[in-house]
């Protein structure tokens, strides 16, 4: 059961791919879109030339655990990849990945531009690995 995260931002999204047993990370990028319809359609298109079966959506709730005007949009963004793709959406609880993929990145020596152009794919492992790990 291979399972597709995703770390929804406004210019990059990071993308990360289970194995096809659907236990570990595999594979994740980013991709450079700034249209939410086009990166659907992008997304969608890779769940199926990769047999993804699930996906999961960072939600970026609030510290305090309350929902904004991010939250809002993950939502409706969610909505259209079901909508496109079929699949359950999953809504993933992402405080703190990006937090966390900086000091990933930093303690890996990446910076300036090659963490930019990362950042966003560590997001997603971490909110992918969160996921199978408590599934």
């Amino acid at each position: 059961m291979r399972v597709l995260a995703v770390d929804y931002g406004d210019q990059r999204t990071g993308v990360a791919v289970s194995d096809a047993t659907g236990s570990i990370a595999g594979e994740a990028f980013v991709i450079a879109e700034w249209d939410g319809r086009r990166l659907a359609e992008r997304i969608a298109a890779e769940c199926e030339k990769r047999g993804v079966e699930t996906l999961v959506l960072g939600n970026p709730v609030n510290m305090d655990g309350t929902e904004g005007p991010r939250s809002e949009k993950a939502r409706a963004f969610g909505a259209l990849l079901r909508e496109l793709t079929g699949l359950e959406v999953v809504l993933w609880d992402e405080r703190r990945t990006t937090v966390e993929a900086h000091g990933i990145l930093s303690a890996n020596q990446r910076f300036g531009k090659k963490r930019r152009e990362r950042v966003d794919a560590v997001a997603a492992t971490l909110i992918l690995e969160g996921y199978l790990g408590r599934r």
